[in-house]
């Protein structure tokens, strides 16, 4: 499961939840719900709702759902037009549909160190924000949808990237090796062929971030971003 990050979808941080608006039924009780923004490239039209905002936040372990602060909705607005915009270019290219087994191994991710210790936690979670189950189609939707923008990000970012031998070793020289002497003086340092992959990973990933974050920055000169209201 790939993660981004606060800052323009960094790696390895926030969460890819959800990239269509929906509608829902709970406690037998229709919800009205409200669009709170819009991404528009010209051709298709993303509404971000309050309830996007909700699931997003229900699925961050250390983010109070009751109440839910100002602060926490202002953020997950931030995330949710960055992955608007990933929608919107997903959409562009042919992709095949994203199957029950992938939702199923997605979300068993969701359950473990990071996230929440057991199924019945995040069940807990997503009942207060209005879902009925981790089945709830809904919430299966949601989990389909970051799979997809996953797989684009995946091709748009990762496929292409190349690390050479010369790359690995000057981030050996210039970064990994004086960080470990001033960390671990007078240990014995690992050579570069004992931490060339994870070496690799890290240089890849930085590339990934770098490319993303550029990515991004011209993407939001291309789209209309509408703020409608106040969170």
């Amino acid at each position: 499961m790939r993660n981004l990050g606060q800052n323009g979808f960094g790696m390895l941080a926030a969460i890819l939840f959800t990239a269509t608006a929906f509608s829902y039924i709970a406690s037998a009780q229709k919800v009205v719900d409200k669009t709170v923004a819009t991404v528009s490239d010209g051709i298709r039209t993303e509404l971000i709702t309050l309830s996007d905002l909700k699931w997003q936040l229900a699925l961050q372990p250390r983010v109070n759902l009751s109440p839910i602060s100002s602060e926490d909705l202002k953020a997950a607005l931030e995330t949710m037009i960055e992955q608007r915009i990933f929608g919107l270019e997903a959409k562009r290219l042919p992709r095949d549909a994203v199957t029950k087994d992938e939702i199923a191994a997605e979300v068993k991710q969701l359950i473990g160190p990071g996230y929440f210790s057991t199924a019945a936690e995040l069940e807990s979670r997503l009942r207060q924000v209005g879902f009925t189950s981790i089945d709830d189609q809904n919430f299966q939707q949601i989990i389909a949808d970051r799979i997809a923008i996953e797989k684009y990000l995946d091709f748009r970012f990762e496929s292409f990237i190349v690390i050479t031998a010369a790359d690995e070793a000057k981030y050996y020289r210039e970064v990994y090796a004086p960080d470990f002497r001033r960390r671990f003086p007078g240990l014995l340092m690992p050579t570069l062929e004992e931490k060339r992959a994870e070496i690799h990973t890290i240089l890849v990933n930085q590339k990934i971030e770098s490319d993303i974050d550029s990515f991004l920055e011209q993407a939001k000169q291309r789209v209309t971003i509408t703020r409608l209201s106040e969170v």
